[in-house]
């Protein structure tokens, strides 16, 4: 019979593995998860949905890395919206610059063109560093910046609520300002622009999902180490 002091034993040592399979963040960085486990992270980058159509370079698991004031000011968003039974849904968080330099890669393959009529349907590939949907540096990177949208804990699936577009889509559609839309539609990325904007977010006009942490603590540092 396994006496309890084993048993303690035996749990503590799986504890220090699991603990080991994390990395040490740089200085001023922290997993969404160990701030607001309530936030569902769903890394599109880390498999194959997503414009490229493959997993991105650098994205070794899907968890959420952020500087910490982010991390505290989506806590704060997270917190106004599950009193509607609704919660944030990040599709991306900090993004190493080695998933940048496959993106401008890729962009410069102008015969691979396997997710065109998915996310870029009236965009020419040649296009995409010119209409500012592609580029060298990323805010991302810094590690301030976030991807993300709402979705309805009402339902059975916890579906995303109707924004008009969906996430990544190259198009004036993801316009912040686009208006051709429902009502129901335009109410929902008011929702999100309202309370990110509230907490200290700047939006990026072409892009309803895309948000930037006013006074960002790394404004002019881009990093690279793995998401894992």
């Amino acid at each position: 019979m396994l006496t309890r002091k084993y048993l303690l034993f035996i749990w503590t040592l799986v504890c220090l593995q699991q603990l080991s399979y994390a990395q040490t963040l740089p200085n001023g960085f922290v997993y969404i998860h160990d701030i607001d486990p309530s936030i569902v992270v769903e890394l599109r980058y880390f498999g194959k949905e997503n414009f490229i159509g493959t997993p991105i370079e650098g994205y070794q698991k899907s968890v959420g890395i952020v500087t910490k004031q982010t991390a505290r000011a989506l806590k704060k968003v997270q917190k106004k919206l599950l009193k509607k039974n609704l919660s944030l849904i990040i599709y991306d968080a900090y993004r190493p610059q080695q998933a940048v330099d496959h993106f401008a890669r890729w962009a410069k393959e102008l015969n691979n063109t396997l997710q065109k009529k998915a996310y870029y349907p009236n965009v020419g590939k040649a296009e995409l560093f010119e209409k500012g949907y592609i580029a060298y540096r990323s805010g991302h990177s810094r590690g301030s910046t976030v991807d993300l949208s709402i979705i309805d804990k009402s339902t059975p699936e916890n579906s995303v609520i109707d924004m008009g577009s969906p996430y990544d889509y190259f198009g004036e559609e993801s316009g912040v300002n686009y208006n051709k839309l429902t009502p129901r539609q335009l109410d929902n990325r008011k929702l999100l622009q309202v309370l990110m904007k509230k907490h200290r977010f700047l939006n990026y006009q072409q892009e309803w999902w895309h948000f930037t942490l006013k006074n960002e603590p790394f404004p002019d540092k881009y990093f690279n180490f793995p998401i894992k």
